[in-house]
């Protein structure tokens, strides 16, 4: 590969890049749908961790055989986070393990890469509900709330739109439940090799971060992996007091690295590390990969969301965000209808 190849950036206006992104969210689907399938109660979070890396391994095995030096497998480490851990919790097999049981709150978070292209997923779901037995309370107000925040993203996060927009709608859907998003977590821009590209959301900024925090512009042919975090409390409390509640732990994913202390210093690795409300409180999840295509905003990958199991007595207040919410997620539909039109009018024109 010559230089000039190597410093030219790779963009979805390629469609093999498109393809491999593509293939990346098909068995990142597929992954999150065999971990959520063995995530019962009984069932240990390190098997289900395990679970979720061997089926990207074997799944990325089967793909571009020829291309020998292409490298492509985990983007990010399957990760089960449980009631108030709120992500990135994966852990060794010499860490104490944590059970699932019914009425546990999990996050389920994801990610492969085909060729450096990243396509990320997370869900959020409670063990032991059924639809003859539907959540109400608390944890479905969260997910509900997390859930309706992804949907008004997929709408939001398109070519002429700010990420502050997509803030805001987040803030008002999360308090009609009651619910607070995350303090200043981030979505990210990706890019090829890059999981946390310059462009970002955050969420529920402070007053500095909200001064700090870059506003920006989508753009046709970018890639975001929008990541909702919303936290519910069991007892009501003063929602200022959720930072202090906040603390870290050293990823237990990363410490089996051989001096990892020295790349981080050097920067060689990014510790993700894991974080957690406090005992009694409650995070949902959801995260998805978009396309920012030219015809209009392509998810890749999906949440396994089923609304019959959740039932909340709260719903979304502003009106403006009720109608974005019931409108159409995608043009692509409506971009082939109009295909088909003309291309029957020339035949008939023959």
């Amino acid at each position: 590969m010559s230089g000039d190849d190597e410093t030219q950036e790779q963009t979805i206006a390629d469609d093999l890049v498109v393809t491999k992104y593509k293939m990346g969210a098909e068995i990142a689907n597929q992954a999150l749908k065999t971990v959520v399938a063995a995530a019962t109660a009984g069932t240990s979070v390190l098997s289900l961790c395990e679970k979720g890396d061997a089926f990207i391994m074997a799944e990325t095995g089967k793909i571009f055989k020829k291309e020998k030096d292409m490298k492509k497998g985990i983007a990010f480490p399957t990760c089960v986070s449980v009631n108030n851990c709120v992500c990135h919790y994966s852990p060794l097999k010499s860490d104490p393990d944590v059970i699932l049981k019914d009425g546990d709150l999990v996050k389920i978070d994801l990610g492969v890469h085909v060729d450096g292209f990243i396509s990320n997923v997370a869900h959020s779901f409670v063990v032991g509900v059924t639809k003859d037995n539907p959540l109400t309370g608390r944890k479905a107000d969260v997910i509900k709330a997390a859930h309706l925040c992804a949907e008004a993203a997929l709408r939001l996060v398109k070519p002429g739109s700010q990420n502050t927009q997509v803030t805001e709608a987040w803030n008002k859907i999360a308090k009609s439940f009651k619910c607070s998003p995350i303090e200043g977590m981030l979505s990210h821009q990706l890019k090829q090799h890059v999981i946390d590209g310059e462009k970002t959301i955050i969420q529920n900024p402070t007053d500095q971060q909200k001064k700090d925090h870059e506003k920006a512009e989508f753009e046709v042919h970018e890639v975001y992996a929008v990541d909702v975090l919303i936290s519910v409390r069991l007892e009501d409390e003063d929602i200022s007091d959720i930072l202090h509640n906040l603390f870290l732990l050293s990823s237990p994913y990363f410490s089996f690295l051989l001096g990892v202390v020295e790349c981080a210093k050097h920067e060689l690795l990014q510790p993700f590390s894991v974080l957690h409300e406090k005992e009694g409180e409650f995070v949902a999840q959801f995260k998805f990969t978009v396309l920012l295509m030219a015809n209009g905003p392509l998810r890749i990958t999906n949440s396994l969301f089923e609304p019959e199991l959740y039932k909340s007595e709260h719903e979304v207040e502003d009106a403006e965000l009720k109608a974005l919410l019931q409108s159409s997620a995608s043009r692509k539909t409506q971009k082939k209808k109009k295909k088909k039109v003309s291309y029957r009018a020339v035949w008939l024109m023959r």
